[in-house]
């Protein structure tokens, strides 16, 4: 492999030289530091059940301890997609595009993949502010005040629902740009 790219670790760097968007270029910086640290809260919290259930035998507690990672593996998806696709297209479409039309098209999905990237974290972020357990919920004011309040008062279980509509978006980006 000449060019660099080595998997998803290669990706990070070949997308960053490849694509000519600065929007994108600025997704991929975000994103490596969105992975880095979603990867170091799902370690945590593993470490931190395991230190919890240390005395317990397996069965259910193994099971919830692969959920952890499951459900790692469901946020960190979507945040390392957008990369791992303009990655792979670059890399396909060297010999391919050669056009100055082909290179306009490719920054506007760069940017496009970008954009719904930066939303899904955006949305990811809102999806956590919904599952805060309603004793560490924080008193809040100023101009945001009324969503955290709102965010607060749904159920649980609703915060599942902006991550899962961040995830589509940046699919539909995928197949709008293509």
């Amino acid at each position: 492999m000449a060019d660099g790219y080595r998997g998803i670790v290669g990706a990070y760097p070949y997308a960053l030289r490849a694509s000519r968007s600065l929007v994108f270029k600025c997704w991929v910086l975000a994103s490596a530091l969105a992975t880095l640290l979603i990867g170091g809260f799902v370690v945590l919290g593993i470490v931190f059940l395991i230190g919890q259930t240390a005395g317990i035998g397996g069965g259910s507690l193994t099971l919830s301890r692969a959920f952890y990672v499951v459900v790692g593996l469901f946020v960190v998806a979507p945040v390392v997609a957008p990369t791992l696709l303009v990655a792979r297209r670059h890399r396909r479409g060297v010999a391919e595009r050669q056009e100055e039309a082909a290179a306009g098209a490719s920054v506007t999905y760069d940017r496009l993949l970008a954009l719904s990237g930066f939303t899904f974290l955006l949305l990811l972020y809102l999806g956590l502010v919904a599952t805060v357990p309603p004793a560490q919920q924080q008193p809040v004011s100023g101009v945001w005040a009324p969503l955290v309040r709102y965010l607060y008062s749904l159920p649980q279980p609703a915060g599942l629902v902006p991550p899962a509509v961040g995830a589509v978006l940046v699919y539909l980006a995928h197949r709008v740009g293509k």
